[in-house]
């Protein structure tokens, strides 16, 4: 085991006015680099970090002149290799920089940051690129195995910002999914509420419409009807978990290579013809940016997700 070195003793932290508001699981995040977040969320649960010598949750918002108790921990270094192999891929795919604001097209297949067998994510590696970087941190989240525009603030004052613009639902996110069977032209959106479903031990736990969970709308436009599957363009209102792959399942159109809530049948029949990941990709988002002016930014469909395409057209 390598010890974090800026981990290595306990530490108490008085949090500056430029920190008010954050929270505190983003806080402990980028104070202890390398740390995977299931780690951050252990040692607030267990006590370990303290605010004012009290126990809080990961979501307190911090307050300027709190004290934060934060405790050594041990972690795993990250793997060199993964990480320079993962650096030129992100180094090719930076759709847009500025001072406030970097887009990212991820890469399927990529975590947006370390976790449970995962030693470094996207937001790590990319701050090991350029030190000028080591403040980035992540605006929103996408699936792992979802591609597409990705968005990381450059400072705490950009992310406040972003952050804002997504609690007002002033950021309009689209994507592109190709679905199973034919998607109704009269079908224009989901409104469904979604919860966490109860699992086993060891078991992860899914998603599912509930008429006792949490607010859920997701807009769709049918933008080709190809055989025996529709490529739509979505756009989430809200921000859940899963959220637009839950609803095109509960709509009856499933994600095309989605194999937690799609049809085994659907995916073996687009694995035959080259889909070897799911064909979902967060292709456009527009946004202000903190001067107020709007921004649009895009990001192609990869060529793998396009070869899908061209092969359901000519109908092989």
């Amino acid at each position: 085991m390598a010890v974090n070195e800026r981990a290595a003793k306990v530490e108490y932290v008085e949090v500056g006015p430029e920190r008010a508001g954050q929270r505190l699981d983003n806080f402990l995040m980028q104070r202890l680099r390398n740390v995977p977040r299931s780690l951050v969320y252990r040692i607030v649960r267990k006590g370990e970090v303290r605010v004012n010598r009290g126990r809080v949750k990961p979501d307190y918002r911090l307050c300027s002149g709190d004290t934060v108790r934060v405790p050594p921990v041990r972690v795993s270094a990250p793997s060199p290799a993964a990480d320079g192999a993962l650096a030129k891929v992100l180094a090719t795919r930076i759709v847009h920089e500025d001072d406030s604001l970097l887009v990212l097209n991820k890469p399927a297949g990529a975590a947006v940051h370390g976790g449970t067998g995962i030693s470094a994510g996207v937001i790590e590696t990319l701050r090991s690129m350029r030190p000028q970087w080591r403040d980035l941190e992540l605006v929103h989240r996408l699936d792992r195995a979802t591609s597409g525009c990705l968005l990381l603030a450059r400072h705490r004052q950009a992310l406040t910002h972003f952050n804002a613009l997504l609690r007002r639902r002033e950021v309009d996110k689209r994507y592109l999914a190709l679905v199973a069977r034919q998607w109704p032209h009269d079908m224009r959106e989901v409104d469904a509420p979604l919860a966490r479903e109860q699992a086993g031990p060891g078991q992860a736990r899914d998603m599912g419409v509930d008429e006792a969970g949490r607010e859920a709308l997701t807009r769709f436009e049918l933008l080709q009807s190809l055989p025996g599957a529709s490529l739509v363009e979505v756009t989430i209102v809200t921000g859940r978990m899963h959220q637009i792959r839950v609803h095109a399942a509960h709509a009856g159109h499933p994600v095309a290579g989605d194999d937690r809530y799609g049809e085994p049948g659907f995916n073996r029949r687009l694995k035959a013809l080259g889909l070897r990941r799911m064909f979902l990709h967060a292709h456009r988002i527009t946004l202000a940016d903190p001067a107020g002016e709007s921004m649009t930014f895009e990001a192609p469909l990869d060529d793998d997700l396009r070869g899908v395409l061209d092969a359901l057209e000519s109908g092989e």
